[in-house]
């Protein structure tokens, strides 16, 4: 396939992954009480988590695989097996954990049962990505995501969060069978190594590391507001974040397509001018789309979200911000990834850590308006932090005259929790 056609079919992908992920929210927001998707958000918060804990460290290790044929079919089929076996392993122990659960226990345990599922279709993604294939991986997507929104449309009002639940991972069975069959001719005789992926050193561990630093803390984090504080919260902050989900198949896009254009550029002073107007369009689109929601008619946003769109209205100011300022650190960060790798790591973790701070400082404040604007602040304090990090990677390389840092292998792959 064609390089232009290649990307094309790329993007398309993601947009159609990440277009499952909002319609799902959206859905399930109007068919629910405003406390029945409170419990589905937090159902659907650890699916998230463990997607993005899965994905780093099997799917995105995978991509990074060279070699002949066999070599590309054998890492194929062997992370599909680890997928197929960990998926299970972690089912059944939110099977158990969902039996001990009180009101969100049914949509734990139906979470459990239909994981194995939803993960394998994830993970045939990256074989496809590996294989060079990705109009295959946009044809599964495009099946996923047909058949989820029609099988979610045919749900009754106040459906609970376990039948939900049910109903968006059996959505997800035609296109693990598309992938399957697409797979199955490439796959046939491959062996499987599983012991790769206990080995100290892979690769995915970092990957790892970084998604829960960078993404799934801060996603525990509004997950520990529902156990601890209100589940309300939990399902108004998510609620505002699929009404920016667009924005999120942007930041993914420009981190997975960016390093390798960028380091077409040459120096440190292109890369940096390029990432500097990638930085201000991608804020701006931010808060347009924000403004844009702000503005929407109060009738027209129960269309979107039921019984939910109040307590999400409250938010889209600082949602708004959050996603304006996160423009700017995404631009940043990708800037660091191809002029200094190893500077992205210590950012992540200490303002991660910030954010989640901040966010539960706001929430004592004012409950989950403040703690949209802890949110808000802690992505102001991490793009502040990674453009100042910039900088000082540049002084030093004018003084030492030296040119960029070289690309760590597989520092070009983000986690991306969908």
């Amino acid at each position: 396939m064609r390089t232009r056609t290649a990307a094309l079919a790329s993007v398309l992908d993601q947009g159609a992954a990440g277009l499952t992920n909002i319609l799902v929210l959206v859905l399930a927001a109007r068919l629910s009480t405003a406390s029945g998707f409170a419990r589905f958000s937090m159902v659907y918060l650890v699916f998230t988590v463990v997607l993005g804990l899965f994905m780093s460290y099997v799917g995105q290790a995978l991509v990074l695989v060279r070699g002949d044929a066999g070599r590309v079919a054998t890492a194929c089929r062997s992370a599909l097996a680890f997928a197929a076996v960990s998926a299970c392993a972690v089912g059944a122990a939110l099977v158990a954990a969902g039996w001990a659960a009180s009101a969100p226990g049914r949509a734990f345990t139906t979470l459990g049962a239909v994981l194995p599922v939803v993960l394998l279709q994830d993970a045939a993604r990256y074989c496809f990505s590996l294989l060079g294939r990705p109009h295959h991986a946009l044809a599964a997507d495009g099946l996923r995501l047909a058949s989820t929104v029609t099988v979610l449309a045919l749900q009754p009002d106040g459906a609970s969060p376990a039948r939900l639940v049910l109903a968006w991972g059996l959505a997800a069975l035609p296109s693990l069978a598309l992938a399957a069959l697409l797979l199955r001719r490439t796959l046939t005789g491959a062996g499987t190594d599983l012991r790769q992926y206990a080995v100290r050193g892979h690769l995915g561990q970092r990957f790892a590391v970084e998604f829960a630093v960078g993404n799934g803390s801060s996603q525990l984090a509004v997950l520990g507001l529902g156990a601890l504080g209100s589940p309300l919260a939990v399902g108004a902050l998510r609620g505002a974040s699929a009404l920016f989900g667009p924005l999120n198949v942007f930041f993914g896009a420009a981190q997975g397509f960016g390093p390798p254009l960028l380091n077409r550029l040459g120096g440190g002073r292109a890369v940096v001018r390029a990432t500097v107007l990638l930085g201000a369009a991608l804020a701006a689109v931010g808060a347009a789309w924000g403004t844009a929601w702000w503005l929407l008619p109060d009738h027209w946003g129960r269309q979107v979200l039921g019984d939910t769109w109040p307590a999400v209205a409250e938010l889209l100011p600082a949602t708004g911000t959050q996603y304006t300022l996160m423009g700017l650190g995404v631009s940043a960060l990708l800037t660091l990834r191809v002029l200094s790798p190893r500077e992205t790591l210590p950012v992540q973790v200490a303002f991660s850590l910030l954010s989640v701070g901040l966010m539960y400082a706001g929430y004592a404040w004012a409950g989950a308006l403040g703690a949209a604007w802890g949110l808000a602040a802690g992505s102001g304090a991490k793009a502040l932090a990674a453009w100042l990090r910039v900088l000082g990677v540049r002084r030093r390389s004018q003084a030492g005259g030296g040119g960029p840092s070289p690309q760590l292998p597989g520092t070009d792959v983000e986690a991306v929790g969908r």
